[in-house]
């Protein structure tokens, strides 16, 4: 559940550290040590905690100390940096609270925090990317990060407000081709306001600015899924006074064994709209690419049908992991490739260990031809839907 601004905040209390436990799979496992990429320095796997909401986690588990827990193995394992949103119920909350329990052994420089401002809810009308609202959302960020600072700062899901252009489903790569003016991307088209929507995002964009002026917010960037929208916004905001590009964007569920298009539009994002630091996040496409797809997923029957053949393929495979390894790999591995961060969703102990353990065997190149075997074999049962985005909104 969203808290709403101004609202009384839940409150996590926990023990003293060393009064958590802190036994052998509280331990990284040696191995090869997890390498930074990019102009920001990320680590390749950025910690996401949308995992400490109830979304993901049940109320008894986000409140016991298994989330100091899965901090602070990530931040054994060299996973600091952290992403975040008051979307995502109480995660601000619980991630500031566990970072705070282990500020002895990781002070606040030792770590970057990544949140968003602007979605307080699932429905449209829960947007608010007014720069009144957008100040008061980094300040309550603030005091549940415990923090005076914020490295990154991105307007949430910014497809929501902007002034809508061109196809909302399909496969995207139509907007670098000859029909990029119907996505508003063509040469020409970078400055053009195409309604009250786009003027917010500039709006809110600046108020963002004034706070990186005050030193509160060190990147400004946006966030969402249409990958033609963000490329449309990071445009318009270079191409409008300061002209200035973002510091920063974050893109979802487009590198991944059902939709890579992120390969092609990275290209475009650094060159043409100047960001020069890019993440992409959700490997699993947000649940699709593992054994149990969730009943809200967007996805066509046909998707969940060829993801429960790809599930079946690798248990007939016997490979270790199934389908969530192959697919966290992938993920890695085009990350690598294309000086990415990943950012990967991580609510226990289990998870922060079997996440290096994919990375460790995308860098070791562990069994990598029948890897790459699978991979294919996976990517060709989406058939034409491999490619293919779903709307949003």
């Amino acid at each position: 559940m969203v808290v709403p601004l101004g609202s009384p905040q839940p409150v996590f209390a926990l023990p003293p550290i060393d009064a958590i436990p802190d036994g052998e799979e509280d331990k990284p496992i040696e191995g090869v040590p997890l390498s930074e990429i990019g102009p920001m320095r990320l680590p390749e796997i950025v910690f996401g905690a949308a995992t400490f909401s109830n979304t993901y986690n049940s109320d008894s588990t986000i409140a016991s100390d298994i989330p100091v827990r899965t901090v602070r193995l990530a931040l054994r394992y060299g996973i600091n940096a952290f992403d975040t949103s008051p979307y995502y119920g109480p995660s601000e909350i619980v991630l500031g609270t566990a970072l705070k329990v282990l500020e002895l052994e990781y002070p606040r420089s030792s770590y970057r925090l990544m949140t968003k401002c602007g979605r307080y809810g699932f429905n449209q009308s829960e947007f608010d990317y007014s720069p009144a609202t957008i100040r008061a959302s980094i300040k309550r960020s603030l005091e549940r990060l415990h923090t005076d600072y914020l490295d990154t700062v991105y307007l949430h899901d910014v497809e929501f407000v902007c002034t809508p252009v061109g196809p909302s489903s399909g496969n995207h790569l139509a907007a670098l081709s000859d029909k990029s003016a119907e996505y508003g991307v063509a040469e020409g088209q970078e400055g053009k306001i195409w309604g009250p929507g786009d003027q917010t995002i500039l709006n809110a964009v600046a108020e963002l600015r004034r706070l990186q002026d005050e030193g509160v917010v060190k990147h400004v960037g946006i966030s969402g899924y249409p990958l033609p929208t963000l490329l449309r916004l990071a445009l318009l905001v270079l191409h409008t006074p300061p002209f200035k590009p973002l510091d920063v964007l974050l893109s979802y569920s487009h590198s991944n064994l059902q939709n890579c298009t992120i390969t092609e539009f990275a290209e475009q994002f650094r060159g043409r709209a100047k960001i020069p630091q890019l993440l992409t996040a959700s490997p699993l496409n947000m649940g699709l690419l593992t054994p149990n797809v969730p009943p809200w997923h967007p996805a066509t029957p046909e998707m969940r049908e060829a993801a429960r053949r790809a599930t079946k393929l690798c248990e007939d495979e016997q490979w270790e992991g199934g389908l969530p390894n192959i697919a966290v790999g992938y993920g890695f591995r085009k990350g690598g490739e294309l000086s990415l961060p990943v950012v990967v969703g991580l609510s226990n102990p289990r998870e922060v260990h079997e996440s290096m353990r994919a990375w460790r065997e995308i860098k070791g190149g562990k069994d990598k031809e029948k890897r790459i075997a699978l991979e294919q074999q996976v990517i060709a049962l989406f058939g034409d839907r491999f490619g293919w985005s779903w709307a949003s909104p």
